[in-house]
């Protein structure tokens, strides 16, 4: 069995920032970058609101950066996963998809959340190019143009008006006969005027030659009344939730009823001493490579001073 002072789980900008600190605190840390190295932002072409790149970058090739830093420090960077821990007892257990086990004084989770999609085959056709699970992140592409935000509660509402003030038209496509969101969002989103509500709509497709250029939806799917209608954007936003990807820690770990881990008095400390969460697995709201960083620098610290204190 191996033996690392400090084991980092999940790569991304919270994990390859915790290892970036961790290493150049001589912790030696070992990291498993999961199943997605790099996270969600390698699922985005342009990234233009992370400090220090002011003409924006690939956001692959942020990550790129960000893991040859934590190389440069001497991070022990692997392929696979942890898909099994046992923090029973200090030092940790965890097991990784090609059976190592390794030891831990302290461990970093940061393995990020996935964005839940329809399951349409063209949302992985048009990633990338017109299809977007984070507003904030790309709403800033699709100025003066036509945009689609799929979902009715607090979350699509939120995107649909952050993306009104960017877009020319905005069309919020609810399953629904009504909006899940809280009255006052609800009240925001049909008192704008950029905003057009399609009520019981369900999206079957997308079609463009180059990217986005429409959705194919159904309006009463079911119904005897059911009718096609086509809808011409440039981008398709989807705000049905995420996913934390949390679900090994299940045993060990406090989170919410989505499966967000609980941090201590808004530390990055969990309830099993020397186990501390980064980015977006514990961050429910703003979920942003900035703060994501700035997570994985704070677990670090914490892990630095536990073992020092240790």
């Amino acid at each position: 069995m191996e033996h690392t002072k400090c084991l980092i789980i999940g790569s991304g900008p919270a994990g390859y920032t915790a290892a970036i600190y961790a290493s150049r605190a001589n912790l030696s840390p070992i990291e498993y970058s999961g199943m997605q190295p790099g996270g969600q932002l390698t699922q985005t072409t342009e990234v233009e609101n992370f400090p220090g790149y002011p003409q924006g970058v690939d956001g692959n090739q942020m990550m790129m950066d960000l893991l040859e830093q934590a190389q440069r420090f001497g991070t022990d960077i692997r392929n696979g996963e942890i898909v099994k821990v046992d923090f029973s007892k200090a030092p940790y257990v965890c097991t990784a998809d090609d059976g190592t086990e390794i030891e831990a004084d302290t461990v970093i989770i940061a393995t990020g959340a996935s964005a839940k999609y329809l399951g349409l085959d063209d949302e992985r056709k048009y990633n990338g190019q017109g299809v977007s699970a984070c507003a904030t992140c790309d709403g800033f592409f699709y100025r003066k143009k036509t945009v689609a935000v799929v979902g009715g509660g607090d979350t699509a509402c939120e995107d649909a008006l952050y993306l009104a003030g960017l877009a020319k038209k905005v069309y919020l496509i609810v399953r629904k006969p009504f909006l899940r969101a809280s009255q006052v969002m609800q009240q925001r989103v049909k008192e704008n005027g950029n905003i057009e509500i399609l009520f019981e709509h369900n999206t079957l497709g997308l079609y463009g030659e180059n990217g986005v250029e429409g959705a194919h939806l159904v309006k009463r799917k079911g119904e005897a009344d059911e009718e096609l209608v086509d809808i011409a954007i440039d981008g398709f936003f989807l705000a049905i939730g995420h996913k934390p990807n949390t679900d090994i820690f299940k045993e060990w770990l406090d989170m919410d009823e989505t499966g967000y881990l609980k941090k201590i008095d808004g530390t990055p400390k969990t309830k099993v001493p020397g186990v501390f969460v980064a980015g977006d697995c514990a961050d429910p709201v703003y979920r942003q490579a900035i703060s994501a960083a700035g997570s994985g620098c704070q677990a670090a610290i914490e892990a630095e001073r536990f073992l020092l204190n240790k």
